[in-house]
């Protein structure tokens, strides 16, 4: 069995010009450039995924089986090509028969040589026509093989055009909401892999559509979002260094007087002092304030900026940028937090989703009732997770006490050790067991952990939402929608 590999190597055919050529027709494609060229995140992410799908669409045509005829007719070639000239020349009636058996491209070139050449010499061929037959016979097959490679190549191109069309819808669509830098509209290209059905996706669309009209929602993940404040490092011990300062010092020339001042300074004595020593009774009074240095004499004083060297021990401090770590968000889907409090908190979870992409972070949703219900926005299938967490009715119980219990226990697991913790709620509901309060008290204290209160309502009770770092009220009452829509209008 000859795979499409082995007679590219016999035949020396080029596989990656083949691949090359596929590529910039598939980018040529008039719908999918003018696309590209309107939405530039998405043809860098397009582009990063090329060299991958490329190596996968290598391997697929490596592994593909020539067809049987191809297969029996280059046979037949590399047979015909280890036998000298009169051997061959017996060999040409069962060499144009296997033509004709295979329906060889070749056959009728092959008849045209043949009948031109046996006019010429009779029933002998010589080594120059020996030689053209197998040349022309091995550009047919090269020929053949090429074919088949564009046929294969046609195929795959349809089927990644069509997966891209559908995923450029996608990503166009939930670019201005979900993807704000490159990384995110990266990561948003790869989520958009998984298959969509339009009404999930028209669902999708609509809860971006309402997040854009709810800024403060927006605002309020970003800031949740938010790195964690800066650690300082100070070094000790540090060595002495020696710096150069600016320093102002009286000059050692004076420069203008300055007022009168007691000292010895016989040159700059005022006249009254002159006089006195010139008089013999006050001679030794003055030879005495001249030993106490109180003579009156004139200050010249002088004054100048002087670089000065002096040494100091240097501290150097570094801030150091704490990491971002991954959301673990719950999600309160009792009866009381449906119809706006419900819409308000999954457009909350898709903007915390818009923070994860962009910073290329990990989103976790537990939706909360009677029972537990799991989703990762930000895994390959992310989308489609997100779809089906938007279709998620709110309604039933509110068991808040076994949803901590469950986050706290995703919390131990190594891969969201740095995560943060949000509870979108409206904390209608029973005050948590002191079991439960004690290990989110141990988390903040030991681990760091950060818990974030999300409330819905403003009459969630103090005694559940005193355990939370940081509270964050969301109003949902008809007042304060009105209030927003007028400052936004």
């Amino acid at each position: 069995m000859l795979t499409l590999e082995s007679l590219e190597m016999l035949l020396s055919i080029d596989e990656n010009e083949l691949l090359d050529d596929l590529v910039l027709a598939l980018l040529a494609t008039p719908q999918l450039a003018v696309f590209l060229e309107q939405h530039p995140r998405m043809k860098a992410a397009l582009l990063h995924d090329l060299p991958e799908w490329k190596a996968s669409l290598k391997q697929r045509l490596r592994a593909t089986v020539a067809p049987a005829d191809l297969e029996r007719e280059f046979t037949c070639y590399q047979n015909t090509q280890t036998v000298d000239t009169l051997t061959f020349q017996s060999r040409i009636p069962r060499i144009v028969n296997t033509l004709q058996t295979v329906d060889s491209p070749f056959l009728s070139q092959a008849n045209k040589l043949i009948a031109q050449t046996e006019p010429t010499l009779g029933q002998r061929f010589s080594n120059a026509f020996h030689a053209l037959f197998l040349q022309r016979w091995k550009m047919s097959l090269s020929l053949q093989t090429v074919s088949l490679h564009h046929q294969l190549m046609e195929a795959e191109k349809e089927i990644l055009l069509d997966e891209l069309q559908q995923r450029l819808t996608l990503t166009g669509k939930l670019e201005a909401v979900l993807a704000e830098n490159e990384t995110a509209a990266g990561r948003l290209w790869d989520l958009s892999a998984g298959k969509l059905i339009k009404t999930e996706l028209q669902t999708l669309i609509n809860f971006c559509d309402f997040l854009q009209k709810q800024p403060s929602l927006q605002r309020l993940a970003e800031r949740l979002g938010r790195s964690r404040e800066t650690k300082s490092i100070i070094a000790t011990e540090a060595p002495r260094e020696a710096f150069r300062v600016m320093v102002r010092e009286p000059d050692t020339v004076p420069e203008q007087v300055d007022g009168i001042h007691q000292s010895d300074d016989i040159l700059r004595l005022l006249p009254a002092e002159l006089a006195a020593m010139g008089i013999k009774e006050l001679e030794y009074e003055f030879y005495r304030r001249l030993l106490e240095r109180r003579l009156l004499t004139y200050r010249l004083q002088g004054e100048n900026w002087h670089e000065k060297v002096i040494e100091r021990p240097v501290s150097h401090q570094q801030n150091e940028q704490q990491p971002r770590g991954p959301f673990i968000v719950c999600v309160d889907t009792s009866g009381s937090m449906g119809g706006f409090n419900e819409r308000c908190a999954k457009a909350f979870c898709l903007a915390l989703m818009r923070v994860a992409l962009a910073d290329n972070r990990r989103c976790y949703i537990m939706l909360f009732a009677t029972d537990i219900v799991r989703y990762e926005l930000t895994a390959v299938t992310g989308i489609e997770q997100a779809t089906r967490f938007l279709g998620q009715s709110f309604r039933g119980g509110t068991n808040m006490a076994a949803c901590m219990s469950a986050l706290l226990d995703k919390l131990e697991d190594d891969v969201w050790h740095d995560a943060d913790a949000v509870m979108i709620s409206d904390f209608i509901a029973q005050r948590l067991p002191e079991e439960t309060v004690q290990r989110v008290r141990q988390r903040q204290q030991q681990h760091h952990h950060r818990f974030h209160a999300v409330a819905m309502s403003q009459h969630g009770k103090p005694g559940i939402l005193h355990i939370f770092d940081h509270i964050w009220h969301v109003d949902t009452g008809l007042k304060g929608r009105l209030l927003r829509r007028l400052r936004h209008a």
